[in-house]
């Protein structure tokens, strides 16, 4: 792995799961990491749906080291759908999950370092659903169409990528089974199989990648299953 000495990585919604198993594994190999997220902790807590917070976040990270190099927009929007989320929790949705990261990608732009990268962690989502997730589903959409945008506007100065997962259990259970054989690499998947490609991408070993949306799954979104097909039966 690329050694991240002397970087500087922003993460939003790094206290727990995949973005904290991110936040780890930058400070693994030498980067200065820089969380924002609700949960208390020993990071700068606050909601990244407020202006005000992500303005003086950004200013807090820049008065520390003036530049930046990776900038991890992971936090979660809430899942409610059609029938149940209202007006007002689907635009907080949308300024979790798109507002956000647009904005701090707009105020750290004229700070990144050479050879910067922006990582949206996008979802499976953006091109699948389950019934009542629209909220959820709006703002993956939304961030994995907002990737390709700033990848143009920002070419030369900064490339930017998503990353969609998949079923990603954050506690690393081992499921056995159907959970694990409907998916083609027969397992589920854990943070760290999205860690290792956010730093893959972050890294030199990546300088030919920009604008991609980048699916890690284990394959389930490539398999198509027909009533029957490996035992599988539909019922209504």
């Amino acid at each position: 792995m690329t050694t991240f000495q002397n970087k500087v990585a922003v993460i939003t919604g790094g206290a727990n799961g995949i973005g904290r198993c991110i936040a780890e594994e930058f400070r693994k190999y030498g980067a200065s990491v820089h969380v924002i997220d609700k949960a208390e902790g020993e990071h700068f807590v606050g909601d990244i749906a407020d202006q005000q917070t992500l303005e003086t976040f950004a200013q807090s990270v820049l008065s520390q080291h003036g530049k930046i190099d990776f900038l991890i927009n992971n936090a979660l929007p809430i899942m409610k759908g059609i029938n149940d989320c209202t007006y007002e929790e689907f635009q907080y949705a949308l300024a979790v999950g798109v507002t956000a990261p647009f904005y701090l990608s707009k105020l750290f732009a004229p700070h990144f370092n050479e050879g910067g990268s922006i990582i949206n962690i996008s979802s499976s989502r953006d091109r699948m659903s389950q019934p009542q997730t629209e909220s959820y589903t709006a703002a993956k959409g939304g961030i994995a169409a907002l990737t390709h945008a700033l990848a143009v506007s920002l070419s030369g100065k900064v490339r930017v990528n998503s990353i969609s997962p998949g079923w990603i259990d954050t506690t690393y259970t081992v499921y056995e089974g159907a959970d694990a054989i409907q998916q083609p690499v027969g397992r589920v998947g854990n943070p760290l199989d999205i860690a290792n490609m956010v730093l893959f991408l972050c890294s030199d070993k990546a300088g030919f990648i920009t604008g991609e949306n980048i699916c890690i799954d284990g394959g389930m979104t490539k398999q198509m299953i027909y009533h029957g097909d490996f035992g599988w039966s539909l019922s209504e």
